[in-house]
């Protein structure tokens, strides 16, 4: 399992740089004179078939994100079984962490937002952390952090990824259209049939899955909570007709490459292209970017270091092995890279408008300082040890 880990590990912080690259691109693209060529590329409509139709930027954010969501899935499936989250005593801390990284910043945007009715909806943006991007930048100190923050920082994301598709499920859910939802009802009850029969081939949970798909893509719940709810219902049993562990496994080990140099790359070029044209410094004191910023860099570190140490007080919990109170800090300020789900949050609250300038500088602002900050405590506890 440790090995398992190291690979994930390794293959989320190489695919965080993947993920820079692609947003760096979308930055570039939206304020050249390609601008015009890279919103209509986002625009283009496919026909997928009688009355489905997708712009390509929809079938990135609604399509492709809702595999991102099946292995997120997955990955949270296999932890609370067999991984970091499969006892108390390992899940409690990054819980505990994870829930007061996830209300302070939403109680912080809230407070700064309250007296605009308008832009209250945004309030999980700040919520989030991009696990990739997380990763990438504990990364850059290697061998000068204990592993066990890696691992650490893996299971908080992992809890914070769980935290979102409850808060999308529940808070950003539109008018439900029954017929379909009771379609999709019986689809999930096909998938858990087919887990409960043990069945090993990926055909028959594809079928269903995409039946799922696509009654919940019309019952007014987000498509993505589809990908959720098929992941949830995959074979974690060893199987002992093939080379693989399990299904669960073998789908992990097939789909996260994609994922992190595929997927989350797209998504990225996609949502990121910040125009600077209408930005200007004062723009970072508008109350929508401002909340996103002191949710994401206050909230963030507030939220993690103060629960995580009011529970080592009340003695719930111990820190890591080798792990220390700066560990924490520079962790919980390196949370605050909020990225991919903090867009994806903020396009199911706001849409595509001309808010969107507006909360792509709040995340980008919020994530750049955290990160750099995050790196910083970290790098001076790497000086003390090595001097």
């Amino acid at each position: 399992m440790r090995k398992f880990l190291h690979k994930f590990i390794k293959l989320e912080a190489s695919g965080g740089l993947v993920l820079g690259f692609s947003a760096l691109l979308a930055l570039i693209l939206a304020n050249s004179h390609w601008q015009t060529s890279y919103q209509a590329f986002l625009s283009y409509t496919l026909n997928i078939g009688p009355n489905i139709h997708f712009s390509f930027l929809h079938l990135i954010n609604d399509g492709l994100m809702t595999i991102f969501f099946f292995l997120v899935s997955l990955e949270i499936k296999r932890e609370l079984i067999q991984g970091e989250l499969n006892t108390l005593t390992k899940a409690l801390l990054p819980t505990i962490a994870a829930i007061g990284g996830m209300l302070v910043p939403a109680l912080l945007y809230l407070g700064i937002n309250h007296p605009y009715p308008q832009f209250t909806p945004g309030w999980a943006i700040p919520m989030a952390t991009d696990i990739a991007f997380s990763l990438g930048v504990l990364s850059l100190l290697d061998k000068h952090i204990p592993v066990t923050l890696k691992i650490f920082l893996m299971a908080l994301a992992i809890i914070d990824d769980l935290g979102a598709i409850i808060v999308i499920a529940t808070f950003y859910t539109q008018q439900i259209d029954w017929l379909y939802l009771f379609s999709a009802l019986l689809a999930f009850l096909g998938l858990i049939s087919l887990n409960y029969y043990h069945i090993q081939r990926f055909l028959p949970y594809g079928v269903l899955g995409i039946a799922l798909w696509l009654f919940i893509l019309n019952s007014g719940i987000h498509a993505t909570i589809a990908g959720v709810l098929f992941g949830f219902t995959i074979p974690l049993k060893k199987s002992s007709y093939h080379n693989f562990n399990s299904l669960l496994h073998h789908l992990i080990h097939l789909l996260h490459p994609w994922m992190a140099y595929g997927v989350l790359p797209l998504f990225a070029f996609a949502n990121a292209g910040l125009s600077f044209s209408n930005i200007n410094l004062a723009s970072l004191f508008h109350p929508l970017p401002l909340g996103i910023i002191a949710g994401l860099f206050l909230g963030k570190q507030l939220g993690i270091l103060g629960a995580s140490w009011l529970a080592v007080k009340a003695k719930l919990v111990k820190l890591p092995h080798s792990v220390n109170w700066r560990h924490i800090y520079g962790t919980s300020l390196i949370c605050g890279i909020g990225f991919t789900m903090s867009l994806f949050i903020a396009n199911l609250a706001f849409g595509d408008n001309k808010l969107t300038s507006l909360v792509r500088l709040g995340v980008f602002a919020g994530s750049i300082l955290s990160g750099i900050a995050g790196y910083w405590v970290l790098a001076l506890h790497r000086q003390k040890i090595t001097n």
